[in-house]
C-alpha cells in the first residue's frame, strides 16, 4: 500500500496546477480563482477509500458478547439501543462526485468503483434501518431533491445486486489502472474479485428469504462457478497501516483501553473451549493467571466478564485480577493489523454455507478448512511474536480437534453452527456488525440472553429525519412496522 501522504502531496500538486492555469486565459478572469471545477477521480478516490476504512466502530464488540464495561451499564450490551446514523449519506457524497467526474471521461475503473462503494454503503444502510432512501438519495444538487422518499427494503437489495454486476461488468471489460488506488495498487482484476466476493455475502444475507429463494441460489452458483472470487489473503480488501502520521491504526492510543473496557465471558470461553490459539493474540492472561506464571497456551488463564451481571460486578472481579482485557496491541502498535472489509476467510465460509444448504455443489469441508487456515495466516503474518502458535501445523491440529472438525458434524444445523463461530471469532476490532446480523439470521453463536431479553432487529431513524423529512420517514415506518416504529420491528430481510 503506498502512504496517503503520497496522495494528498498530490492533491496540493493538482489544485496548484489548476488555480494557475485558470489566470492563464483572459476569457477566464470572471471565474473565482479558488473554486475548482473539475475534481480528479483519482483524488477523490484516494479520499473515499481512506474514509471507509479508517474507523472501527466498537459497538458491534459488545452486542455480539465480546466486550465489557465495568465503569457503567453499556445500552449494547443490554441490547437497549435507540436511533441509529445516516452519516453514511455524508461518506456517500464523495463517492457520488467521483463517480460523475468518472463518467466525463468514461473511466470505466472509477465508475465501477463508485457502484462498489454505493453498494457496501447502502447494504450498511439498508441493515440498519430496513427502508432508506435509495433511488432518490444524494440527488440534491443534481435534481433539486432535498427530501427523498424512502425505498423498501427488497427494492434496495435489488438495486445493490444490480450495481455490483455493474460494477464486475465494467471491471471485467477494462485493463486501464486505476490512479489513487490504496488498496490493490490500481488493479481492477482484483477489485473485480472483491465485488464479486461482496456479491455473494449480500446475497447469503437472504438466505431467509423463502420467497426468493430461486433466484438466490441461480445468482450465487452463477458467480461461484463463472467469475473470479478472492481466492487467498492476498486478494483481501484491505488496508495496511503505516507509521506516519495519518496512516497510523484507527485504535492506536486510544485511551478507551485504560479503564473499563474488558472481554465478555462468552468470547473468552467459546474460543478457550475449542482451545483455538488466536485467543492468544486476541486478549491478555488474568493478573492472576500472569502472577502464577501459567502459560500463554494454558486456556484456563482467560476469563471474561459476565454480561448479564451488573457493572458492578464485573468491576469486582476486574479488581480481583480475574478478567482478561483486550490485547495491548489493538492500543499499543501504530500499525497492528490491517482493516479488513471483504475477506478470503469470510468468502470462503459463505460458499460453504451455501453448499450445505444445498444452493450448490462442492465440498464445504474444504472450504471451511481454507477459511480457517487463511485466519491462521492473516494472524501470523501481522501479529509477530506468536509464530508457533499459529503456524500451518498449529492450524491442521486445531481443524481436526473434536469441537472444529467439520467432517464430524453430522446435521445441517450444527455445520451451520461451525461456520458461523469461524466468521464471528475474526470480527475483533475490524468494525463489522456482520457476526450480529449472521446472528440474526442463524441463531450463531449462541449469545446468552436474560430471560424474557429480546435482540433488536434494527436502529430506529435519526431524529433529524423526523425535523427535516418527516412525511416520508413516517411513510416508511407505516410501510414497515404499521405506527409503531421499534428497534425490534420486523424487517423484511429476516423473513
Amino acid at each position: 500500500m503506498k502512504a496517503i501522504n503520497k496522495y494528498i502531496i498530490s492533491l496540493f500538486l493538482v489544485i496548484s496546477i489548476t488555480l494557475f492555469a485558470s489566470c492563464s486565459d483572459f476569457g477566464d478572469m470572471n471565474t473565482d480563482p479558488n473554486k475548482i471545477t473539475v475534481a480528479d477521480p483519482q483524488l477523490l478516490l484516494t479520499n473515499v477509500i481512506w474514509s471507509m476504512f479508517n474507523g472501527i466502530d466498537q459497538n458491534p464488540l459488545y452486542a455480539t458478547r465480546v466486550l465489557v464495561q465495568s465503569d457503567g451499564e453499556n445500552s449494547l450490551v443490554n441490547y437497549k439501543w435507540d436511533r441509529g446514523s445516516f452519516d453514511a449519506y455524508n461518506k456517500l457524497r464523495d463517492v457520488v462526485k467521483m463517480k460523475g467526474e468518472a463518467e466525463k471521461n468514461n473511466s470505466k475503473g472509477y465508475i465501477a468503483l463508485a457502484h462498489l462503494f454505493r453498494a457496501i454503503y447502502f447494504y450498511d444502510l439498508t441493515m440498519t434501518f430496513g427502508d432508506v432512501p435509495y433511488s432518490q438519495a444524494l440527488k440534491g444538487e443534481s435534481e433539486n431533491i432535498y427530501t427523498p422518499s424512502y425505498d423498501s427494503q427488497e427494492q434496495i437489495f435489488k438495486g445493490i445486486l444490480s450495481e455490483l454486476k455493474i460494477a464486475n461488468d465494467l471491471l471485467q471489460s477494462t485493463n486501464d489502472f486505476i490512479k489513487g488506488d490504496i488498496i490493490y495498487n490500481g488493479n481492477p482484476k482484483q477489485w473485480q474479485k472483491a465485488v464479486n466476493s461482496f456479491r455473494l455475502k449480500v446475497l447469503m444475507t437472504l438466505s431467509n428469504r423463502s420467497i426468493t429463494m430461486h433466484e438466490i441460489k441461480s445468482e450465487f452458483a452463477s458467480i461461484v462457478n463463472t467469475l473470479p472470487l478472492i481466492s487467498s489473503n492476498q486478494d483481501n480488501m484491505q488496508i495496511i497501516y503505516l507509521d506516519r502520521q495519518g496512516n497510523r491504526y484507527p485504535l492506536f492510543n486510544d485511551s478507551g483501553f485504560g479503564s473499563g473496557k474488558y472481554m465478555d465471558s462468552t468470547f473468552v470461553a467459546l474460543m478457550a473451549i475449542i482451545k483455538d490459539p488466536r485467543l492468544i493474540t486476541f486478549v491478555t492472561q488474568t493478573k492472576n493467571a500472569l502472577d502464577k506464571g501459567l502459560a500463554p497456551d494454558n486456556f484456563s488463564s482467560y476469563d471474561g466478564g459476565d454480561p448479564l451481571k451488573p457493572y458492578a460486578t464485573v468491576n469486582d472481579k476486574a479488581v480481583a485480577g480475574e478478567i482478561s482485557k483486550p490485547h495491548s496491541r489493538f492500543y499499543a502498535s501504530a500499525v497492528n493489523e490491517p482493516r479488513v472489509l471483504i475477506s478470503y476467510t469470510e468468502t470462503e465460509l459463505i460458499i460453504a454455507e451455501a453448499i450445505v444448504r444445498g444452493w450448490l455443489s462442492g465440498n464445504a469441508n474444504q472450504r471451511y478448512d481454507n477459511a480457517i487456515k487463511a485466519s491462521f495466516e492473516f494472524y501470523n503474518k501481522y501479529v509477530p511474536g506468536y509464530e508457533r502458535y499459529l503456524n500451518d501445523n498449529e492450524a491442521d491440529k486445531y481443524i481436526k480437534s473434536d469441537f472444529v472438525n467439520f467432517e464430524k458434524a453430522l446435521s445441517t444445523d450444527k455445520k451451520i453452527e461451525l461456520i458461523m463461530i469461524q466468521q464471528y471469532i475474526p470480527t475483533i476490532f475490524q468494525g463489522s456488525w456482520s457476526a450480529y446480523y449472521n446472528y440474526l439470521r442463524t441463531g450463531y453463536p449462541s449469545f446468552r440472553l436474560a430471560p424474557n431479553m429480546t435482540v433488536p432487529t434494527r436502529w430506529l431513524y435519526p431524529q433529524s429525519e423526523y425535523n427535516t423529512n418527516k412525511e416520508n420517514v413516517t411513510q416508511a415506518i407505516t410501510h414497515q412496522f404499521g405506527n409503531d416504529e421499534s428497534i425490534r420491528g420486523n424487517v423484511w430481510w429476516l423473513n
